[in-house]
């Protein structure tokens, strides 16, 4: 319960005792305001806390995606490379035999001159592939300052 409350007509108080009543109210509802405020900063770190908690998560798979996707592409890009020499090299042979010429028609050997023509890697038809990525894997945050926790992904592959 609260402070006793004096009736006028039962006391009577000199003005110092009244005033320092008045201070004690005064401190006590300042310092229930100052219990609530620090309440719902705590409880509203709580909240900011837990989010940051998700976003570190969602930046750690994005991550691993990041990397699944660039050895993807770097597999590929090699297969294409693979792929081109193994074309340059049928054209190549095809071009020195002296059947070669009269096997195929003037449209293949144009069509094979043009695929064989190009230097792996330099210039790539229209469309086949964006622009240049930088994917070196650098970020504003370096991987130090984050903390990985375990994901259910990772209790699962344990």
């Amino acid at each position: 319960a609260g402070p006793p409350v004096l009736a006028a007509h039962s006391l009577v108080l000199p003005p110092d005792y009244i005033q320092i009543a008045q201070c004690f109210e005064a401190t006590r509802q300042r310092c229930c305001r100052l219990e609530q405020d620090g309440r719902r900063a705590r409880e509203q770190l709580a909240r900011v806390e837990a989010e940051r908690a998700a976003l570190e998560v969602k930046l750690k798979h994005a991550r691993n995606q990041v990397e699944v996707e660039m050895k993807k592409r770097h597999r590929v890009e090699a297969e294409l490379e693979k792929q081109e020499r193994k074309l340059q090299l049928v054209f190549e042979s095809l071009m020195r035999e002296p059947w070669g010429s009269r096997v195929l028609s003037g449209e293949q050997r144009s069509v094979l001159s043009a695929l064989a023509g190009r230097r792996l890697g330099t210039a790539l038809a229209p469309g086949r592939r964006s622009s240049v990525v930088d994917e070196s894997c650098q970020s504003l945050l370096s991987h130090s300052d984050i903390s990985y926790d375990r994901t259910e992904d990772d209790v699962v592959r344990s």
